[in-house]
């Protein structure tokens, strides 16, 4: 009980993420060059905890996956060692991933968080949607374990009665960390005068209401793993009827083998122990039920994206009706 009751406890390590505006800046540069190649990018997040806030300060990308000849870990450390020389925070506190239409839940994202929450207990994962951020909705969202999803994997069993003991759903698999960023004065002074400099009509392409495209891959993603989930449900059905004849057939062995004890009693003779019936009928192992949560998941995700999408689209188009009138009020004037 006094684990179960542990288990169940609320993850109160950091409540908020502080991101400052040029690590904001080298994650949405990464992921935008990354994206045109349709690679995943990732990297390292630096900062530091104060009280509960984790001030991400820095960051730097990841050497690509298809070069042999870089050493992940030494890459990293020199890195950090060489920020730690020109006084910017080195500390790693977590790690960035690009994201497209919502697809990052995997098993990959959630074995490579489990490492590093372990060993680091403040980290987070961010999580960068190009294509959202590409239609003037900047998609920037922190992520860490749920202590449920931690003790899943500690004890590395994704049965049914696993799952159900721990009380993990798609739901707790992952667990939203606010984000705030932050700039400095100096910053923002420069951002203002950028904003009087800028071109008027260059504003406007952040008001795109060309929302099919992204609405449909968003569409295309739930269909695909609606299907997933209706083979997995499938698969377990099978597995349910394979366990249910096994166990009908195992109760008919043993009312036979009760009724021959019964006539082998009346002959003075020894019953046959119920465990030689046992042991004709083998445990048939539960499947893991880990990759259907990750897809329902996954399912939620995009459910997700698709309203706060069309949210945000209808406040566009408003503001976009608003402006047009303004227009046409200025041109007959």
């Amino acid at each position: 009980m006094a684990s179960n009751s542990k288990v169940e406890e609320v993850d109160n390590t950091i409540n908020h993420v502080q991101f400052d505006g040029l690590a904001v800046m080298k994650i949405i540069k990464h992921c935008q060059e990354e994206s045109t190649s349709m690679n995943v990018a990732q990297g390292a997040l630096l900062g530091l905890v104060v009280d509960k806030c984790l001030e991400i300060t820095n960051c730097f990308p990841f050497p690509k996956s298809d070069d042999e000849t870089m050493d992940e870990e030494m890459y990293q450390l020199t890195m950090m060692r060489r920020l730690r020389r020109v006084n910017v925070d080195h500390f790693h506190v977590g790690w960035y991933q690009s994201s497209h239409v919502g697809d990052f839940l995997s098993m990959a994202l959630l074995e490579s968080q489990y490492h590093y929450q372990t060993s680091i207990e403040e980290s987070v994962v961010v999580i960068y949607d190009s294509q959202k951020s590409a239609r003037g909705f900047l998609c920037l969202k922190a992520y860490r374990l749920s202590p449920q999803a931690i003790q899943m994997y500690k004890d590395d069993d994704f049965t049914p009665d696993a799952i159900r003991n721990l009380k993990v759903g798609y739901e707790k698999l992952f667990v939203e960390i606010p984000i705030v960023i932050k700039n400095s004065l100096l910053t923002n002074i420069m951002m203002s005068e950028l904003c009087e400099l800028s071109n008027e009509e260059q504003g406007h392409n952040f008001l795109d209401l060309a929302t099919a495209s992204v609405l449909e891959n968003h569409m295309r993603g739930v269909i695909e793993r609606v299907d997933e989930l209706y083979q997995d449900a499938v698969r377990y059905n099978k597995y349910q009827q394979v366990v249910f004849k096994q166990e009908t057939e195992k109760h008919r062995a043993i009312a036979k083998q009760a009724v021959e004890n019964a006539a082998r009693i009346a002959k003075d003779e020894s019953p046959i122990p119920e465990e030689e019936i046992l042991k004709q009928f083998r445990s048939i192992p539960a499947p893991s039920r880990l990759a259907a949560t990750i897809t329902s998941g996954q399912v939620n995700t995009y459910s997700q994206h698709m309203s706060q999408y069309c949210s945000q689209a209808l406040a566009k188009l408003l503001v976009s009706q608003a402006l047009q009138n303004a227009k046409e009020v200025k041109q007959n004037k």
